[in-house]
């Protein structure tokens, strides 16, 4: 069945999508909120490490800019269930991710710092999925709007891809540390640059 092609239709469609979009981001911006709260209501209790709770500020940085980009789709004319099915299991990805910075089993850990060693293969590799995914995503609402982000947003995703794939494979303190000030700096630039006005 054909994508309703009248405006006020497709845009009254492209609400219901951000629905369903709006509660998945909502649930992984609450699950970070309330375990943010849990350390700061027993800090000692659970131990902190600076490089898992910055990949965790990381996501939630992330969920929000995710949602302020999603209002750039109301400009496409042509819903379908697979563009729909597409972006859905994205913001999926990404609640998983929010999961997996925090999850239940990190009480079984002596601290922050090995439930993170412990869980980066996890964590990275969904995360590399995730900028695949986000090529993927990105070509498919059309080669214009690929193209409107220039040649660097490739580079960006292949570069965090392959960063994250190595991330995932070595346990070194000082890789983490400096691939989290670097992805988080660079993180935040792109925002500014790219999304700051929609």
């Amino acid at each position: 069945m054909q994508a309703p092609q009248d405006p006020a239709a497709t845009a009254a469609l492209y609400v219901h999508v951000r629905i369903l979009l709006g509660m998945v981001v909502g649930l992984g911006l609450t699950h970070l909120l309330r375990n943010f709260a849990n350390l700061i209501e027993k800090p000692r209790r659970d131990r902190l490490y600076w490089v898992h709770l910055g990949w965790a500020l990381s996501m939630l940085l992330f969920l929000m800019h995710w949602w302020w980009w999603q209002f750039r789709l109301s400009h496409l004319a042509h819903w379908t269930f697979n563009l729909y099915l597409f972006v859905t299991l994205y913001a999926l990805l990404l609640y998983l991710l929010c999961a997996l910075v925090f999850s239940d089993s990190a009480s079984e850990y002596a601290d922050y710092r090995e439930y993170y060693y412990a869980r980066r293969r996890w964590f990275f590799g969904l995360l590399a999925a995730v900028y695949a995914v986000d090529l993927l995503d990105t070509w498919i609402k059309g080669p214009a709007y690929f193209h409107s982000f220039g040649p660097e947003f490739v580079v960006r995703n292949v570069a965090y891809i392959v960063l994250c794939l190595v991330a995932a494979a070595t346990r070194n303190p000082t890789y983490h540390a400096l691939f989290l000030c670097a992805g988080l700096a660079y993180q935040i630039a792109w925002i500014a640059r790219q999304f700051e006005t929609l």
